[in-house]
């Protein structure tokens, strides 16, 4: 260990398995663990610390000794600076080894949960170009490596993704890995249009410029949603969109939005179409999804399918059902099972997302289905549920922060017979579980990979009454 000024760096250093949140863990001489990014099992490193704790130390790599011969080339230029795709160095077998642990240590050694035997997780079929929905954000100063700085080179306009947990710093992306063609044409179209016209990039603390950010949609059929959000009203919201729009006949669906707010959330805003039809369309075993601007549809398409069929076959439907949806989204769960059910309520909090189901539904010829909007703690009732049928299967697929203690309660009153549960977040998942484990048991675990490269994986819960 060397010691200069405050700084401590770690050396020669072995990398002995990978952890949570996307890190690798090592330990120091004495014992202490080490967490570190970007690392490979078997990698022997220098660690320069960044946080240091009573329980654990933080660190980044400054050198690589000797890599792992399990250590894959980073295929994106942007690997290490961009805050996705942290596992590009691990063979895709390790990450799937290490998210089905992951599940593991959330429900079992962190939730205290008694399960049965975990189903080896689903991997997906495409590791690159998988997901139909990216968000790219335009700032007035990209981010510029350190060597750029030294260099004495000027901070220019950028549109790309945020730098790891800093919200105000953008990178500046050449190519993505994540979203098919023609999401990278029409990023680079966009931002050299802006730069040649002059249109000013937006300045996150001071909450100036026009360019706000971008969504760019695409389905499995080639359709193509586009969406930019603007800081004003301006002459340049249509010369920009009829520019893309002639260079992009591809694109389906195009989209403005006026944000004045000091956040980018759009949820609350109006999504204004200016040219195209108001949505694209997915299809699922014969059934078409309705995706307008803000509804929700998991990213990575052809896993969905897989991640739907696991929820059907956990919630085991013989016909006769009254299923609940919670979290709905645009019913796509909901309509997924309502084949086998006898009727299915969905709840969602977006009424956009609800009126794209009620849409879907009837477009899908299903008649067995009722949509309600609204937060759901204040829908999902007692009363609610006198009024709509006592459920026989509940299917919840909430958002990362997991459900709120007053819907937890509210099933447990219900008490159905059976409970799937549909998770982005294993942690969140046990700790309801822990709550629903006074009346239910987990009988079944099946872990699938939505988003290779990363940490994150989606669980899903079959839970029977006892």
């Amino acid at each position: 260990m060397t010691r200069k000024k405050l700084d401590i760096v770690l050396e020669n250093v072995t990398i002995e398995s990978v952890a949570a949140e996307g890190k690798a863990i090592a330990h120091t001489p004495e014992g202490q663990v080490v967490f570190v990014e970007f690392a490979v099992p078997g990698d022997v490193v220098d660690i320069k610390l960044t946080k240091k704790k009573k329980s654990y130390l933080e660190g980044r790599i400054v050198a690589v000794k000797k890599a792992s011969d399990k250590r894959l080339e980073p295929f994106c230029e942007h690997f290490g600076v961009c805050g996705g795709c942290k596992w590009q160095p691990l063979p895709y077998e390790m990450q799937l080894a290490a998210k089905q642990q992951q599940v593991y240590d959330q429900l079992v050694r962190i939730g205290h949960l008694e399960i049965p035997e975990i189903s080896p997780i689903i991997g997906s079929d495409k590791t690159e170009f998988y997901r139909n929905k990216l968000e790219f954000t335009f700032s007035d100063r990209k981010w510029l490596s350190a060597e750029e700085m030294e260099s004495g080179a000027d901070s220019q306009p950028g549109l790309g993704f945020h730098v790891g947990k800093f919200f105000d710093k953008v990178l500046d992306i050449n190519k993505c890995y994540l979203q098919p063609e023609p999401s990278n044409a029409i990023r680079l179209f966009v931002k050299e249009y802006a730069v040649e016209n002059g249109l000013e990039f937006y300045d996150i603390r001071n909450n100036s410029g026009l360019l706000r950010n971008m969504f760019v949609r695409t389905a499995e059929n080639g359709q193509v949603m586009l969406i930019v959000c603007f800081a004003r009203q301006s002459e340049w919201i249509a010369k920009l969109l009829d520019a893309v729009s002639e260079e992009f006949p591809q694109i389906t669906s195009l989209y403005y939005v006026v944000n004045t707010k000091l956040n980018d959330s759009i949820s609350d805003l109006e999504c204004v179409l200016y040219k195209g039809f108001d949505a694209i369309y997915e299809t699922m075993e014969g059934l078409r999804f309705k995706i307008g601007p803000k509804s929700f549809y998991q990213t990575n398409t052809n896993q969905a399918y897989k991640l739907y069929s696991v929820a059907r076959e956990f919630a085991s439907l013989g016909g006769n059902e009254t299923v609940y949806d919670l979290y709905t989204g645009t019913g796509t769960i909901a309509q997924f099972v309502s084949g086998r059910a006898s009727k299915v309520i969905g709840i969602e909090y977006v009424p956009e997302a609800i009126e794209d189901a009620k849409i879907n539904a009837e477009g899908n010829g299903i008649v067995n289905c009722e949509f309600f909007a609204g937060d759901m703690k204040d829908v999902l009732t007692s009363s609610f549920i006198e009024s709509h049928g006592h459920p026989d299967v509940m299917i919840v697929d909430p958002p990362r922060a997991g459900m709120h203690p007053d819907v937890v309660k509210v099933i447990l009153e219900a008490a159905p017979s059976r409970i799937v549960y549909v998770s982005c977040n294993p942690a969140s998942q046990a700790r309801d579980c822990e709550m629903l484990a006074q009346k239910y048991r987990i009988t079944a675990v099946q872990p699938v990979d939505m988003f290779p490269h990363t940490q994150h994986v989606e669980n899903v819960c079959k839970l029977e009454l006892i």
